[in-house]
């Protein structure tokens, strides 16, 4: 274990892991920091329940082949601790965070505080010391109370696809969601708005009028669509045609389009050579990422494919499925999902997309996850929903099963339904997130 690892067990057991919105703590610590929250490059603050990973993966690349230095803020981690903080283009190094964590832990003095916001307090520290052109802070649950909301005046916001999800924090229904994900909604900043049901675009475009600030809302101010095999993005300033994403999937265009509309708001220099190099260049693991090498792979059949997708919503499993629907119409093979889910998520929702798609679910347990929902429910859940599932012990026997398997078409394999299992099978396979 890491000293870094080893300062955040620390932490965990003075602050068990727990979620309890609100700003005064981190204020209170901030405070006592010197604030370095209010000295920081320009932000672009991005809250939303699905999307909010990939819209900053793409605001990222293209910022980056405009040659600015980018610094980047996003939760949860895959694999390691570091991946949250990007510091002007790389993850911060081992050394880095062990001196940031200490003082930060130093300075709280045990004070009450939950670990979000000691590890928030920590980045805005490495963000405020690290020179950097701008700042991509993503959300980490909800917006109005959410430790990132400390920030009053952003030079932008972005709300991603608002949806169902973490209901218990945040309300049972889109339009109260909406409400909390438009809390970072600040005075006058414009606020770039990804496609919304009804009840969210409702909500987000009150808050906005309330508060002033310039709204952009795809489908009216801006629009992505795929044509011919080509991206083709419009808005007020003229129509791009570009090529498809890196990032595969519909859902990725709309994120690439929430990320351009954005941006032309941002840094309207940005040129389209700019935001096509950023398309190709774009990465973002464990979204509809394929596994082409690595220690998991030569456990499956010759010629299998092996997908990886973090997503676990309702909402989520929609746009996954999805992607995994076209790929089926290009080049189809027996289709095999490994499954596993935390027991606060909506797992027949998630799995219902896929009826009639997927041959099997192998409903898997979230390794090293006390919320981890138990394989037989997993399984049960995905019955539910009119698909045929079996249990295995873990994803790694779920695959060593697989590869047991005499098929004529060799298999597509995609492991899903937690970004916590995502993060244990990129460790597992040697291929962590740079």
């Amino acid at each position: 274990m890491s000293e870094s690892e080893q300062i955040l067990e620390r932490l965990l057991s003075l602050h068990p892991k727990k979620i309890d919105l609100s700003l005064g703590r981190l204020e209170a610590l901030l405070a006592r920091m010197g604030n370095p929250h209010l000295a920081l490059p320009p932000v672009i603050h991005i809250a939303g329940t699905n999307g909010k990973g990939s819209t900053t993966a793409f605001l990222r690349a293209m910022l980056e082949a405009m040659g600015k230095r980018v610094h980047v803020y996003t939760s949860p981690h895959l694999c390691r601790y570091h991946e949250r903080y990007r510091l002007a283009g790389r993850l911060v190094s081992e050394e880095q965070l062990v001196e940031a964590l200490n003082e930060v832990v130093r300075i709280n003095d045990d004070a009450p505080i939950t670990v979000f916001e000691v590890i928030t307090a920590v980045g805005f520290k490495l963000f405020h010391e690290t020179p950097a052109d701008v700042l991509l802070l993503e959300v980490g649950l909800g917006g109005r109370f959410d430790a990132t909301n400390v920030i009053q005046a952003p030079a932008l916001s972005i709300i991603t696809p608002v949806s169902i999800d973490h209901v218990e924090f945040l309300g049972p229904s889109v339009d109260k969601i909406a409400f909390e994900k438009a809390g970072i909604i600040k005075p006058h900043v414009p606020v770039v708005v990804s496609e919304q049901v009804e009840a969210a675009r409702d909500v987000i475009e009150e808050v906005a009028r309330q508060k002033q600030a310039p709204a952009f809302f795809a489908g009216q101010d801006f629009q992505g669509r795929e044509e011919r095999g080509r991206f083709v993005f419009e808005d007020g300033a003229g129509l791009l045609d570009l090529p498809l994403p890196r990032l595969l999937g519909a859902h990725q265009i709309s994120n690439a389009a929430t990320a351009i509309a954005a941006l032309r708001q941002f840094a309207p220099a940005i040129t389209a050579q700019q935001i096509e190099a950023g398309l190709r260049s774009v990465s973002w693991p464990a979204r509809m990422q394929h596994l082409t090498h690595g220690h998991l792979l030569s456990l499956l059949p010759d010629g299998a494919e092996l997908w990886l997708d973090g997503g676990h919503n309702a909402a989520g499993g929609a746009v996954l499925a999805a992607a995994m629907r076209d790929l089926a119409r290009r080049a189809p093979r027996p289709f095999v999902m490994i499954c596993g889910t935390l027991s606060t998520k909506d797992t027949a929702g998630f799995l219902s997309p896929f009826a009639g798609l997927v041959d099997e679910v192998v409903a898997v347990p979230v390794p090293g996850e006390q919320a981890s929902r138990p394989a037989a429910d997993v399984a049960e859940a995905a019955r539910s929903v009119g698909l045929q599932a079996q249990v295995a012990a873990d994803f790694r026997s779920a695959l060593e099963n697989l590869g047991r398997r005499q098929a004529k078409t060799p298999l597509r394999v995609l492991i899903a339904g937690s970004l916590y299992l995502a993060g244990q099978v990129l460790t597992e396979n040697g291929t962590l997130p740079d």
